[in-house]
C-alpha cells in the first residue's frame, strides 16, 4: 500500500487533518458520530484505503481521552452484549475488504448509516421523546436490536471506522441519558478500535509510515476533546440527541454523494 507520509502533504492538507483530528477529540467527549466528518476529510486528502489505517491510532487516542473523562458512566451490560456481534461484524467487515473497492465501501456504509438514523427517527417518534429505558435491553427484541446493532457496528468500523453513528443510533433507541452514553460509547470504541489493529496490520493499513503521520496528529485530538468536555455540559439532552442524529445524517450523506 502507497501509505502517506507527513512530508508528501502540503501545508494546506495537513492543516485540514490537523482539523479532523481536532474534530475527533471533541466528537469522543460531545457528540458521538461527529468524526464522519473526519473520516470524509482524511479520506478526501489521503488515499482512500490509506486514510482508514491512518485515522484508526487518532480514534484510539480520542477513545482513551474520552475514558478517561466519562469512565464512571458506563453501563457494562449492554457493552457485553454487545461484544460477541461486533466481533462478528469485524470479521465481516475484513472479509469485505478484501475484495469491496471504495466506491463500493462508501456506498454501502452511507446507506446502511442513514438507514439507521431513519429507524431511529421512526422509534422516537412511536414511543415518545424519551424513548426506551437502557435496561429494556434485557428483553428478547433488545437482545435481537443489540445483535442487529452490533454486526453493523462491527462491520462499519472495521470497513471505514464509521461504527460511530450505528452505535450511536442504538444507544439513543435504548434511551441512554447524555452521560450514560457518553461512557458507555468510550469503553466500547477503546475495546473495539484496539482490537482492529491487529487487522488493520495485516491488510496493510498500518505501517511505519502512517503512524509517523499519527505522532504529528494526535497533539491535535487533545485540545478537541477539552473543547467537546466543555461544550457537553452546555448542551441540554433533547439538543445533545438532535446533534447525534444530525451528525448521522451527515455522515452518510457524504459517504453517498462522494
Amino acid at each position: 500500500m502507497d501509505t502517506m507520509t507527513l512530508w508528501h502533504i502540503s501545508g494546506w492538507e495537513f492543516a485540514a487533518l490537523a482539523a479532523a483530528a481536532l474534530l475527533v477529540g471533541f466528537s469522543k467527549t460531545a457528540v458521538s458520530g461527529a468524526n464522519t466528518v473526519s473520516l470524509a476529510i482524511f479520506a478526501a486528502v489521503l488515499p482512500a484505503r490509506a486514510s482508514t489505517g491512518i485515522l484508526l491510532p487518532i480514534l484510539i487516542a480520542g477513545d482513551v481521552l474520552a475514558v478517561l473523562t466519562y469512565r464512571r458512566h458506563a453501563h457494562w451490560p449492554t457493552l457485553w452484549r454487545l461484544f460477541p456481534a461486533v466481533a462478528a461484524g469485524v470479521v465481516g467487515g475484513t472479509l469485505f475488504l478484501m475484495w469491496a473497492d471504495d466506491s463500493m465501501v462508501r456506498t454501502s456504509i452511507g446507506a446502511i448509516l442513514l438507514m439507521m438514523a431513519g429507524v431511529t427517527l421512526w422509534r422516537r417518534r412511536r414511543t415518545g421523546a424519551d424513548g426506551e429505558e437502557p435496561d429494556s435491553i434485557a428483553t428478547r427484541s433488545g437482545r435481537v436490536k443489540a445483535r442487529s446493532y452490533g454486526v453493523l457496528g462491527g462491520f462499519t468500523t472495521m470497513v471505514a471506522n464509521a461504527g460511530g453513528p450505528v452505535m450511536s443510533m442504538y444507544l439513543l433507541s435504548a434511551g441512554f441519558r447524555k452521560l450514560g452514553f457518553l461512557g458507555t460509547s468510550a469503553f466500547f470504541f477503546l475495546i473495539v478500535n484496539v482490537s482492529k489493529v491487529p487487522f488493520s496490520v495485516g491488510l496493510g493499513l498500518i505501517d511505519g509510515n502512517s503512524l509517523l503521520l499519527d505522532a504529528a496528529l494526535v497533539a491535535f485530538v487533545v485540545p478537541g476533546a477539552i473543547l467537546g468536555k466543555w461544550a457537553v455540559d452546555r448542551i441540554n439532552q433533547r439538543l445533545f440527541e438532535q446533534l447525534v442524529i444530525a451528525a448521522t445524517v451527515l455522515g452518510g450523506l457524504q459517504l453517498l454523494l462522494r
